[in-house]
């Protein structure tokens, strides 16, 4: 078998980007909320029933703008899933707030609802969700919860696009979302993101926030006479030649996801063999969720097992790497942190195995890796 290179990621790119951000430059206005802003705006307002969208810098600062529309306040409480990013949570510390960490379930990284109601306190203002590789959230009974407890919900939807929770788009049912278009991401801007506002209550304040705490958007629209400092905020919105390459991929979404689903489901067919056996397992799918085939990961035997595939596809030129580290146990907060033994969180931790993806990988290029797997155990039995 011939020695190939195969990274984790490459950035798909569909021909129209460097044209539309040569037809924003020509605009004259490629700060924020240019023309592809509006139209990006309009895309997602559209196609998925958002009550209101902004593009932002990244999914980062559409969390952080979550965290001051809840005005969020030293003292107050934040659960969250400790098996996730930092910045699901660090948005909220920088508010202030303590995270109260929730394990994962045993069939997937998301968040255990069922675990929810044990820590919520007379402190806790919010819940952040993470709709781990795409596959939803148990959100019925976490939004029960939560609107009988008047607690906000916030999905950290940045691997979640064109996915949906019992036919509705992820995004659409906490009061606030945050997406991200990261380069790893089925669509891409380099850099990017954006906040989704459900709750017509923050949408005018979330504006202001996203123009460094002034009425600027309500003056160019004609609404305010001249626009000043009115609250607090920062400088989330991005250029629109941001927005111009985002735009370009957009309007591919539905070619990108088609054969997103192809690279996942020929990951799948191919190393169900090894799975039958009990050499590694794949990720659940509940009933409730659809795949948007954001990731393909699996879950090895044990963590030696883990290192010893990495090690082995590495010698063979494939790029393939673990994912996060249980934040209850980080550096930063184990010692503010009282919630330490989280099994399942910990579980994926040492086991979970993310898999090259993205846009150009052939069928000779996965079976190139599913054969080095396949190899791997056969060596190793």
């Amino acid at each position: 078998m011939e020695k190939r290179k195969i990274g984790f990621n490459k950035p798909y790119l569909t021909g129209k980007e460097t044209d539309y951000i040569l037809e924003s430059v020509q605009t004259r206005k490629i700060s924020g909320d240019g023309i592809f802003t509006k139209k990006c705006h309009g895309f997602f307002e559209e196609r998925y029933g958002f009550e209101k969208v902004l593009l932002t810098t990244s999914c980062t600062d559409a969390l952080e703008m979550a965290a001051i529309l809840l005005e969020i306040k030293p003292g107050d409480e934040v659960i969250a899933p400790a098996y996730t990013f930092v910045s699901s949570v660090n948005a909220f510390v920088l508010r202030g707030a303590k995270i109260v960490f929730c394990d994962s379930e045993e069939g997937t990284p998301n968040i255990d609802v069922d675990k929810i109601e044990d820590l919520i306190t007379d402190k806790t203002r919010a819940i952040v969700v993470v709709h781990y590789a795409g596959i939803a959230v148990n959100m019925d009974p976490l939004m029960e919860i939560a609107n009988r407890k008047n607690i906000f919900v916030v999905e950290d939807a940045a691997q979640s696009v064109d996915s949906y929770y019992k036919g509705r788009p992820l995004g659409s049912i906490g009061h606030l979302a945050a997406f991200s278009f990261h380069e790893t991401k089925n669509v891409i801007s380099g850099e990017g993101g954006m906040l989704v506002i459900n709750d017509k209550k923050f949408s005018e304040r979330a504006e202001i926030i996203r123009e460094k705490g002034t009425n600027r958007s309500a003056f160019f629209r004609g609404e305010v006479d001249k626009y000043g400092w009115v609250d607090i905020g920062s400088s989330f919105l991005p250029s629109d030649i941001i927005a111009a390459f985002l735009y370009a991929q957009l309007e591919n979404l539905d070619d990108i996801q088609k054969k997103r689903k192809h690279i996942w489901e020929y990951y799948y067919k191919n190393l169900s063999e090894l799975s039958e056996k009990g050499y590694l397992r794949f990720q659940e799918i509940p009933d409730y969720a659809t795949n948007n085939a954001h990731m393909f990961y699996i879950l090895c035997r044990t963590p030696g097992d883990r290192s010893g595939l990495i090690k082995y596809l590495k010698s063979k030129g494939i790029d393939a790497v673990f994912h996060y580290l249980s934040l209850n146990k980080s550096k930063f907060y184990k010692d503010k942190n009282s919630n330490n033994d989280l099994k399942y969180s910990d579980y994926y931790t040492e086991h979970l195995l993310r898999l090259p993806f993205y846009y150009e990988l052939t069928d000779e290029d996965l079976d190139y890796v599913i054969n080095n797997i396949k190899n791997y155990y056969l060596e190793n039995e």
